[in-house]
């Protein structure tokens, strides 16, 4: 098989191969959130703390359409890992088709539908009035770019499927560039307001997705499409679906989740809002290698299933906790001795001391449960990468329900506090349903696909030894 720019994670110690494969993604994702740190301390030290609450109230509802779109790119990238590792060429190129297609269809109808109703949504969140046309000036923008930022996304996915992780982190880096020069021009001399973080966004999006799919074109020879891989099939495209919607409707249940907790938070007031969008883009920091990790485990879990290696998954497995759990506490450590510093450069301590506080509360408590978030990333994404995306939507319904009793109870009764441990809330109640789906589904594949796979060795035997003869 052509392996141009590809790498095979069937064969090799698991924990190098981790390693080596999520170490270009952690270092994207933290690019990614270094220009959105950029992104929010121009929003928050030119535009006011206003401003920012303006664009964290979004946060949710971003991540409930956004997530839907991410969330079909990440399935439709899981038929095509496996494809690869099983060295089935034509089938690679069949998915990466499908993929394409629907992507396509499938971030225009969301696109549209997202940005004529952004406001409604906005109001059904309880945004408050003195903040809405802001918020609604910028998600509107962000919406009417979700086809630049599913081009991205499935790039990308197609890449790593094929065990590329570098080239999108090239892309990315790129686009974060742009991104900030971008900010700076729109935001301070052009005077758009949050609107110009909004197209900064888009534009960014749009060159990273434009990229990835030129080396896609350009220097895989494994994606040469044949007029054969391009007939449209509406039964893989079915399969494919039900693949990468469960996925999707998984991020958009959590969100659903997160939707009421900004709820909640909103109607603690603007300072809130404010503290809480502060807080939470220091905790995506932090959150970096949790993604990274995980992204690895779907391709890892994707490649080694596709040729049948069940054994290799739980090594994978293992792998990624050890890391995990050696980052969990370093973080924690840097978040309790330079936490309030680092919130410092969104908030000015000296004027709004209030949000500072509600801040770093929220960031600690949060931080005490990485543990439980390292579990919910690597366990989701590699039972994802197995092909069971309609079980891992359950863990999104765990962590809905979780942020949803906080929200609805917790809140009104403990106020910012009981705010802070949605988050915690819903990670564990993922995990209590993770775990052991995990270990069921491991132990099912090993009992189904082993059989397969010594009936294949010992064919392979004969083979050999009647070419010997």
């Amino acid at each position: 098989m052509a392996r141009t720019m590809t790498k095979d994670l069937t064969e090799g110690r698991p924990l190098k191969l981790v390693l080596s494969f999520a170490a270009p993604l952690l270092f994207g994702m933290l690019f990614q959130q270094f220009y959105s740190f950029v992104d929010t301390a121009i929003v928050g030290r030119y535009l006011g703390a206003e401003k920012l609450a303006a664009v964290g109230a979004t946060g949710s509802v971003n991540f409930l359409v956004i997530g839907l779109c991410l969330g079909f790119c990440s399935g439709f990238a899981i038929p095509i890992a496996q494809a690869f590792g099983a060295k089935n060429e034509h089938e690679v190129r069949r998915c990466v088709w499908h993929s394409a297609v629907l992507c396509t269809g499938l971030s225009l109808l969301f696109g549209l539908a997202a940005t004529l109703l952004c406001k409604p949504l906005l109001r059904l969140m309880n945004t408050p009035e003195e903040i809405l046309d802001s918020s609604a000036s910028y998600i509107r923008i962000i919406f009417a770019a979700i086809p630049c930022c599913v081009l991205y996304n499935m790039a990308s996915g197609i890449l790593r499927s094929l065990g590329d992780s570098k080239t999108p982190v090239v892309f990315l880096v790129l686009a974060s560039l742009v991104n900030i020069v971008l900010d700076l021009v729109l935001i301070i001399y052009a005077g758009m307001d949050v609107a110009g973080a909004a197209v900064a966004t888009a534009v960014s999006q749009l060159i990273s997705g434009i990229g990835c799919l030129l080396v896609i074109l350009r220097r895989f020879p494994i994606l040469k499409l044949t007029k054969e891989d391009r007939r449209f099939s509406v039964r893989r495209g079915r399969s494919m679906l039900g693949i990468g919607l469960p996925m999707g409707l998984q991020f958009s249940i959590t969100a659903i989740g997160s939707v009421m907790v900004q709820w909640s938070v909103n109607g603690l007031g603007v300072n809130s809002v404010a503290a809480v969008s502060a807080a939470f883009k220091l905790s995506m920091f932090f959150c970096c290698v949790f993604d990274a990790l995980a992204s690895t485990m779907a391709t890892f879990a994707g490649q080694n299933i596709g040729a049948r290696k069940v054994d290799r998954v739980r090594q994978g497995m293992r792998a990624a906790s050890a890391v995990g759990l050696i980052y969990c506490g370093l973080a924690f450590g840097i978040v309790l001795l330079f936490g309030d510093e680092l919130l410092g450069l969104f908030i000015d301590s000296g004027e709004n001391a209030e949000v500072m506080g509600l801040a770093f509360r929220f960031l600690k408590i949060n931080a005490a449960f990485y543990i439980p978030l390292l579990y919910v990333n690597i366990l989701r994404l590699c039972i994802q990468g197995m092909g069971y995306t309609r079980v891992a939507m359950f863990a999104g319904l765990a962590e809905m329900l979780a942020r949803t009793v906080v929200a609805l109870f917790l809140v009104p009764a403990a106020g910012f506090v009981g705010a802070c441990f949605a988050n915690p809330a819903a990670w564990v109640m993922a995990d209590l349903f993770l775990f052991p789906c995990y270990f069921k589904l491991v132990k099912s594949l090993h009992g189904r696909l082993m059989p397969t796979l010594e009936a294949d060795k010992q064919e392979k035997g004969k083979v050999i030894a009647l070419k010997s003869a």
